[in-house]
């Protein structure tokens, strides 16, 4: 099992310098995020961020993430354009050492908060949400704002979008997802590339808008598609935590073998289709951490985990859930939790 964390490249608060000092980890994840969904990424580029995390005795394996453009969900005759991108993409990742591509396939808006700076007892911030509150939000003209997505469409172009999946229905998007992934999972299998779909983040429907990769059921149809080892889950905790229905155990059950990622962190149910985010240990929220890294573990995983959305503590400001200090005691936790399972201590070469 890699311990790896979230990097939003050389424009992040966060530092490679400062990752490097997390003694447990031991790569990044990232991305480029200067590039248009459904364009090729420039080789260049990748390099460069292969080379940067490289001369800080980081790995870099796993992108987080490729985006699939909206074409491609919606099953537009553009798609086979852009699907020929995304497998153009894989190939160059795996040029440069990439192993893993977390990805997902949900319309229009990636995970969706009511608050982003929710205040909680201790006076630290997180991430929440409310259904009511969503409930009465317009995407069109809404103030809310959230990482990604509300500066991904200008205001026409999500109208627009909008208008399209109206008659998308959750079937008709299984069928899209279903022919992207009958295209990509040959060329990730040749280039020796994991793909792992990331769940619907909540998981359930959004403004009218189709989710499908929701539970232990979505995780199974999912893995039907195709066979290929390759074709894999990124194991989020959080999102499919948020849904009280969901039995964690049994999702990971259902996907044993095909996770291929692991986000973790916890979070705390306050009602139907309320959550808010929480510290990582388990007794800080609704999840059995070390049950379910247990489990995985004993199943054989012995791919990828990341430490996932933190609080903001000790007066941090930064990208919300995506501080150093929070990040970095999840990280640690989950190396606790490892060792726990592990039984015996290894030797680390830590600092100097």
């Amino acid at each position: 099992m890699k311990i790896t964390f979230r990097w939003y490249g050389e424009n992040d608060g966060v530092t490679l310098d400062q990752i490097r000092q997390i003694p447990v980890v031991s790569g990044v994840v990232a991305a480029l995020y200067d590039v248009p969904a459904g364009e090729v990424w420039s080789e260049k580029s990748i390099e460069k961020t292969a080379a940067l995390c490289r001369e800080k005795g980081l790995g870099f394996e796993v992108v987080e993430s490729v985006p699939v453009r909206e074409d491609i969900k919606l099953g537009l005759p553009s798609a086979k354009g852009y699907i020929e991108n995304y497998k153009e993409n894989i190939r160059r990742l795996a040029k440069y050492g990439i192993k893993c591509i977390c990805y997902n396939f949900m319309p229009v808006f990636d995970w969706l908060r009511s608050d982003l700076n929710a205040r909680k007892a201790d006076g630290s911030t997180a991430l929440s949400y409310r259904h009511s509150e969503v409930l009465r939000l317009d995407p069109l003209t809404s103030d809310l704002s959230l990482p990604g997505w509300d500066a991904s469409y200008p205001r026409g172009e999500l109208k627009d979008l909008l208008t399209r999946y109206s008659t998308v229905s959750e079937e008709r998007l299984w069928d899209n997802l279903e022919t992207f992934l009958k295209e990509i999972i040959p060329v990730a299998s040749e280039c020796g590339v994991k793909m792992a779909i990331h769940p619907d983040d909540p998981p359930w429907g959004i403004f009218g808008l189709p989710r499908i990769i929701t539970g232990a059921e979505s995780v199974k149809r999912l893995l039907r598609i195709t066979d290929d080892p390759v074709n894999g889950i990124t194991f989020c905790v959080g999102s499919f935590g948020a849904a009280k229905e969901n039995n964690l155990f049994e999702i990971a059950e259902a996907a044993k073998g095909r996770i291929h990622f692991a986000h973790f962190r916890n979070v705390k149910r306050s009602g139907e289709r309320d959550f808010e985010e929480t510290a990582h240990p388990s007794e800080c929220g609704d999840i059995d951490m070390f049950g379910l890294l247990k489990k995985l573990l004993d199943d054989g995983f012995s791919g990828y985990i990341r430490p996932d959305h933190g609080r903001m503590i000790w007066g941090e400001k930064g990208r919300p859930g995506y501080g150093l200090f929070d990040r970095a005691l999840g990280a640690c936790y989950i190396a606790g939790m490892y060792e726990a399972w592990k039984g015996t201590r290894e030797r680390r070469h830590c600092g100097g």
